[in-house]
């Protein structure tokens, strides 16, 4: 799931996607025809993978073969169903298809590349009338063997299909894969996420749309933010959020009314009625002081010069009042005079 083995992007993409890390390595390459398979496409083999996984615990005989209508695919995806949607999955399917792979994952040591496509071979039934009559597709052995291996088998939020950003879907699922439901959640480097999402875009702008996404939230299940290393290396965290009661680290929450992801029932993070405070939700993260080093000290440091400026506006304000004996000197101070600027006692050259 957190390999590069698709298209972050919708444009039509015909360089390949290399990747190397220690013993994984990977290439994907796609036809000038058809470009390469998006992470789009890929929901195609959630859906696939999941049929696969409800006929097994169903305690039915499991097949590479796959047959379905459009409709049922397209629904299960969260897609319309206009004509224009129908043209769109053909052509995914073609881009699943054409796009070649060649991975050492899950192969033995000696370093042999498994090839394949993300579908060996699809074709479209028809009625006797030249109707559309569904959909029939051979997934490769290597999809095959890994969705029947529970452990490389993770559950996705159905919110996951309203993501609409290629980096967006990516990331969640470098997430569920690296973060699960650990209480600390895991860290990235920002150039490694580079290299192994596989992106055309650079660096430079890579680390925008991270900044971005941090910004707006998106990733069901999960709360991203930015770290910054003693030496200056920005780092991507993310935590998991409980699936009920208050987030991580007591965040404060945003002021939605109710969060309902696709298929989900109502969310438990409602907007608390107004009043002066709210429990523990009013509680901000901690300063990071390690990650936010030089504004978090400069915030500080102009606490304390204002501490310093008003207790020597206090002593010097005291003193003034000392000087005065009681009701003669009084007198001489009309009701009405301003206040001493601070820095002159006396108000007098």
């Amino acid at each position: 799931m957190a390999y590069p083995f698709f298209s972050l992007s919708k444009s039509h993409r015909i360089r390949p996607i290399d990747f190397a890390a220690g013993d994984v390595s990977i290439r994907v390459e796609a036809v000038p025809d058809h470009g390469m398979a998006t992470i789009w496409d890929a929901d195609i083999l959630i859906w696939a993978a999941s049929q696969i996984v409800e006929a097994r615990d169903a305690g039915l005989r499991t097949s590479r073969l796959m047959a379905a209508t459009p409709y049922e695919i397209l629904t299960f995806t969260g897609r319309g169903t206009s004509q224009r949607d129908y043209q769109r999955l053909k052509a995914a399917l073609d881009r699943l298809q054409s796009t070649t792979v060649a991975t050492s994952i899950r192969q033995p040591a000696n370093r042999r590349r498994h090839r394949f496509s993300w579908i060996n071979e699809w074709r479209e039934r028809t009625d006797a009338n030249g109707r559309s009559d569904g959909i029939e597709m051979i997934v490769p052995d290597w999809f095959y063997s890994a969705v029947l291996d529970e452990a490389l088998i993770l559950t996705i939020d159905r919110a996951y299909f309203d993501l609409t950003g290629g980096l967006d879907r990516w990331l969640y699922r470098l997430v569920r894969k690296h973060g699960g439901r650990q209480k600390n959640g895991w860290r990235f480097d920002f150039r490694h996420l580079h290299q192994k999402s596989g992106s055309l875009s650079p660096f430079k702008r890579f680390a925008f749309e991270l900044r971005d996404i941090i910004r707006r939230q998106p990733l069901p299940g999960y709360t991203l933010f930015a770290e910054v290393e003693t030496g200056g290396r920005m780092l991507l965290a993310f935590e998991p959020v409980p699936a009920c009661g208050k987030p991580v680290d007591s965040l404060v929450l945003s002021g939605t009314r109710t969060i309902v992801p696709s298929g989900t029932g109502g969310s438990c993070y409602r907007e608390p009625k107004q009043r002066l405070s709210y429990g523990n939700k009013s509680e901000n993260r901690a300063l990071n002081l390690d990650s936010n080093t030089e504004s978090n000290f400069e915030e500080r440091r102009r606490d304390v010069a204002k501490l310093i400026a008003q207790a020597g506006a206090a002593l010097r304000m005291g003193a003034h009042k000392g000087k005065l004996s009681p009701p003669e000197q009084e007198s001489l101070a009309p009701t009405n005079t301003a206040e001493f600027p601070l820095g002159k006692p006396g108000g007098r050259p």
